[in-house]
């Protein structure tokens, strides 16, 4: 099955330039193959001491094509149900100073470790410097090849090979383990290649699937190393993290620069819901001293913390869906993670373009609250601070809300574990009371109504956010809230933002491709939103305060330009690696759950984005009006009207307003389409202002689209567009 022409499907060979190889080597090669002959010995018992080492006498032992195995339909031979495998082949090295690197390919089901002339070079999913031959695995591992996926690369470089290997005859020595022997399957897939410094041809071409190590990069390098362990959901497992990042403008080199970023013990493990069921995975860190402890670093120009995500974009194939929305989070005044791009190595093994990110906790660089200690359980000691998220009930402890549709809350920080009984009860008590009021009749009464339990501006954000992306999973899933103590303002926060790589138009389910239509009201996935959303926007002064944020984020972090420009940005600053995360992860033209868009390229995946949030952007600039009745803005509204010609204007515009008294604090506000102020035309009671078409230093303004936003005293009262000629 595995021969030297792959019948795999073809993944095109990336050399994106020459100064991203090794200048040393001119081609790779590949030595030993998977369906070569093997010499193999069932493992029923325990082999003898020496049996991985070059000088031992393997004549007794079985031998036929590789791979071996049983139950997965990836074998050439066949072999019985078994604890264990012990493998060997021996191979010629022409000549040892021509070898610059070599990969040690495996693909195996479930564990192995691998020797080269008697030295360790691989292992994965086993502990034990000599694991028993009825050792049980770590956990379940399943073979990749078969299922369209890749065998695990393990790279040895230059000193590497001098150390294991020679010229002449050299054995590679690997020991299959399976989990139980009541396992239903085993695979046993190894190559071995090696990158050659000259134009001669001693060995073999690769397998079609096979890609070159990349040696530079423009982004900052991340090494998790973990000693063959297998990264798990629970608990987290001991590992080496190294950074390479020289700083913008100059390249990271995988093999040859130093551990710049950082170089230290963390404790990693898987994280997520359904993303845990993707190839890719996405991972939760901490940095830690040498005996375990947290150890506070910055990483990647961030604020120093211990507790760290890497995102890794798998269904999102823009790769930067999370990076935005906590961009414009950013921009709105809210605090939201901070993110840089890296590529990953986890044990050699390239896993693509990952996104570094602070996760959300207290902490004065992230979410600015009261530290809460076991001993504050009275007073104003109590009342802060806290952050819970409304998510599934099996991502930790919380409560039932009592409130149709019943959403879970869970104690996110601290977690329950931390928490006395007096503050779990006074978070749940402060929230069911904040909820209790909400559904009550006078709900809005503007003294003892719901806007004492919470802070009004953060609920009026989030939902603005949450409602630009359209994101499935937003208000019921992943949806974040805060509380400090009460003489720190001590009101319940909506936020921060998270998760939102299904948002921007990425799903297919529940509407989330549809540019039109409410996120908070939508029926399509059960209307299983905690019901505050609904409630608060029966709010006339909720419904004017989410209007004039509106109009204001429209004409700054939200302006359409604006927002374009930084996308672009994001697929300049990923120009070159998303095209090694792509070969890495062949999605593009794939469709992969739950996508709405499936893109050829990553530039229509990009392309795709911004039409989307355009059309977005124009939807709720239509119909956000139509959620704002106060009689406050109405009563305003109805006491003038404001006509502006000529437009289109090439020399100047009047704005001309009806038989009315405005205040000498009315104003009108221009901006360019980058969201800047140019311009300020007081009105000063007149009943026409004219703007001559110059900035605030008298200079005229190029041809294009302007903003006008008219306020009176601090009532945002009407915004339109301008277009100069």
């Amino acid at each position: 099955m595995f021969l030297k022409n792959s019948i795999l499907s073809l993944i095109t060979i990336l050399f994106l330039s020459s100064n991203l190889f090794s200048q040393t080597i001119d081609h790779w090669e590949t030595i030993v193959f998977a369906d070569d002959n093997w010499k193999y010995r069932i493992g029923d018992s325990e082999p003898p001491s020496n049996w991985y080492t070059s000088t031992f006498n393997d004549s007794s032992w079985s031998e036929d094509q590789g791979g071996l195995g049983y139950g997965d339909g990836d074998d050439n031979t066949i072999i019985p149900a078994a604890n264990s495998l012990y493998l060997r082949r021996t191979f010629e090295v022409i000549d040892i100073s021509k070898l610059e690197m070599a990969i040690l390919h495996a693909d195996f089901d479930d564990a192995f470790i691998a020797y080269l002339n008697g030295v360790e070079i691989g292992r994965a999913n086993i502990n034990g410097t000599f694991p028993a031959y009825d050792a049980p695995t770590i956990t379940d591992r399943e073979a990749q090849i078969y299922l369209g996926g890749l065998p695990l690369p393990y790279t040895l470089n230059k000193d590497k090979i001098n150390q294991c290997l020679q010229n002449g005859n050299n054995t590679l020595a690997i020991q299959i383990q399976n989990r139980n022997i009541g396992s239903s399957d085993m695979s046993a897939i190894f190559f071995f290649s090696a990158g050659i410094s000259d134009a001669t041809t001693d060995y073999s071409p690769t397998p079609s699937w096979f890609m070159p190590p990349f040696t530079s990069s423009d982004l900052p390098i991340l090494k998790i190393t973990t000693q063959g362990q297998s990264i798990q959901n629970e608990p987290k497992i001991v590992a080496q993290l190294g950074i390479i990042d020289n700083g913008p403008g100059n390249r990271n080199y995988v093999f040859t620069d130093p551990f710049n970023g950082y170089d230290g013990q963390i404790s990693i493990e898987i994280r997520g819901a359904s993303s845990q069921g993707f190839p890719k995975k996405n991972y939760g860190f901490e940095t830690q001293d040498s005996l375990g402890e947290n150890n506070n670093v910055e990483l990647l120009g961030m604020p120093k913390e211990n507790d760290w995500i890497l995102h890794g974009p798998y269904t999102d194939k823009s790769l930067i869906r999370n990076v935005l929305a906590y961009y414009l989070g950013n921009k709105m005044g809210q605090w939201a993670p901070r993110t840089r791009y890296c590529e990953l190595f986890i044990n050699d093994d390239y896993r693509g373009v990952y996104i570094l990110m602070e996760k959300i906790k207290r902490d004065k660089n992230r979410v600015d609250i009261a530290r809460l200690d076991l001993d504050d359980n009275a007073g104003d000691s109590l009342t802060g601070g806290y952050i819970v998220q409304v998510d599934r009930e099996e991502l930790g402890n919380g409560w039932w809300s009592p409130f149709d549709p019943f959403p879970f809350i869970v104690y996110q920080h601290p977690n329950a574990d931390d928490l006395t009984l007096p503050q779990e009860n006074y978070i749940r008590n402060y929230i069911t009371d904040f909820e209790t009021n909400l559904a009550s009749a006078n709900f809005d009464d503007p003294v003892n109504g719901y806007t004492q339990y919470i802070d009004v501006g953060s609920f009026v954000d989030h939902l603005l956010g949450v409602e630009l992306s359209r994101d499935v999973d937003a208000y019921r899933l992943s949806s974040f809230l805060f509380k400090d103590k009460d003489s720190k303002g001590g009101k319940l926060n909506a936020g921060p933002f998270w998760d939102f790589n299904l948002g921007y138009g990425n799903a297919d389910y529940c509407d989330g491709w549809m540019t039109s239509g409410w996120n908070y009201d939508d029926q399509s996935c059960g209307n299983d939103q905690p019901f505050w959303w609904d409630r608060l926007l029966e709010d006339p002064e909720f419904r004017n305060r989410l209007q004039c944020r509106w109009m204001e984020l429209r004409e700054g972090p939200y302006q359409t330009d604006s927002i374009m420009q930084f996308i672009d940005a994001q697929a300049d600053i990923l120009e070159e690696s998303q095209a090694r995360h792509f070969e890495r992860w062949p999605t593009l033209g794939q469709y992969v759950w739950p996508n709405s868009f499936i893109g050829n390229t990553y530039q229509e995946e990009i392309g795709y984005l911004k039409i989307w949030i355009t059309e977005r952007l124009i939807w709720m600039d239509n119909n956000i009006d139509d959620m704002c009745e106060t009689v406050a803005v109405n009563n305003l509204l109805n006491s003038f009207s404001l006509t502006v010609q000529p437009n289109p204007f090439s020399e100047s515009i009047d704005f001309v307003f009806g038989e009315n008294n405005l205040n000498e604090n009315s104003t009108i506000k221009i901006y360019d389409a980058l969201g800047q102020q140019i311009q300020i035309l007081n009105i000063n009671g007149n009943q026409k202002v004219e703007w001559d078409g110059k900035n605030s230093i008298g200079k005229e303004i190029p041809s294009g689209i302007y903003f006008y936003i008219f306020s009176n005293e601090n009532n945002q009262l009407k915004s339109g567009r301008v277009i100069k000629q």
